[in-house]
């Protein structure tokens, strides 16, 4: 199991920039990045449930009553990473925020780790963890540093800010951990991906209602759907194949290594989508320096799974 547990999430860490170039598609079609999350969640959703229906597993939905509230909460992370992606990238640029993001899910990972809040039993900061953790952060940062052509913004006297992007990463592995305990509960972990998404899919239609009742944002458009390319609708399933896949591994090879994984897929995949200018998103050069950032990231995984 925990042989195919590992190069599982370095896949569905992969899966995350399909995601993200499959939703820049489907944002540009309902002119509401809000509006095409619920929408993209709503097919993770659709497609987690004929998953249930098919494995036989829908009776397992019967428990939810008599499990504690919070275990059946993990979606909610979902909504409100995307919200924070939303309001941080205008005010530190998108690189500063994802490096924030994979400090806040690597820091967020440890602590979980380290508490045994992950499944396992309780780990020690020996020096295996410590340099590998290092050897992440210390990737994460010179991959931020080493993308050109996307400016951050200034980040003195953002704080307040800095400390939302820490937390909307540390959610991510936090919502891992609840999605386990509901599997738990459960038994079945296509009907708690099932769960998870329905629940994400209600918080973001909430957010949508609210800007738009508050905020007076502009009312998603539809029309242009039909135009939109295929490839727009599978932000969702590589959504489900994502959160499914880290709430199995983490209680399987540990927070801290489940999420390094998956962080090293999505940067791995991020530099062939900017390479090749897949998913119509613009062409950039990938600088030797990001490469080595990208590297050192995976060196970092291994140390803190391998010794």
């Amino acid at each position: 199991m925990e042989a195919l547990l590992i190069p599982a999430s370095l896949i569905a860490g992969g899966l995350l920039a399909v995601q993200a170039g499959a939703n820049a598609q489907l944002s540009k079609a309902t002119g509401s990045p809000f509006a095409a999350t619920t929408l993209q969640l709503s097919v993770g959703t659709l497609a987690l449930m004929v998953l249930v229906l098919f494995t036989g597993t829908l009776t397992t939905l019967a428990a939810l009553p008599g499990v504690p509230w919070w275990h059946a909460v993990g979606g909610v992370a979902s909504a409100f990473y995307v919200v924070s992606t939303i309001l941080l990238f205008p005010r530190l640029g998108a690189v500063v925020s994802v490096g924030l993001f994979i400090a806040g899910q690597m820091l967020a990972s440890l602590a979980l780790d380290v508490a045994g809040l992950a499944g396992g039993a309780p780990r020690d900061i020996d020096a295996p963890l410590a340099i590998g953790m290092l050897a992440v952060l210390a990737g994460a940062a010179i991959i931020v540093k080493g993308q050109p052509g996307q400016p951050s913004q200034p980040i003195a006297g953002k704080a307040g800010w800095i400390a939302l992007a820490l937390l909307a990463g540390a959610v991510l592995p936090v919502q891992g951990v609840v999605n386990g305990l509901l599997r738990n509960d459960l038994g079945a972990p296509f009907a708690v991906g099932a769960v998870s998404f329905l629940v994400a899919t209600l918080a973001m239609a909430g957010v949508l209602l609210f800007s738009a009742l508050f905020l007076r944002t502009p009312a998603p458009r539809l029309q242009g759907l039909p135009a939109m390319p295929w490839w727009g609708w599978l932000g969702g399933f590589a959504g489900a194949i994502y959160v499914t896949t880290v709430f199995t591994a983490i209680p399987v090879i540990g927070a801290s290594a489940a999420v390094g994984l998956t962080v090293a897929g999505q940067q791995l995949a991020s530099v062939f989508v900017d390479r090749q200018g897949w998913f119509r998103l613009p062409r950039r050069e990938v600088s030797p320096l990001r490469q080595f950032g990208v590297a050192l990231l995976l060196v970092g995984v291994a140390i803190i799974k391998l010794l």
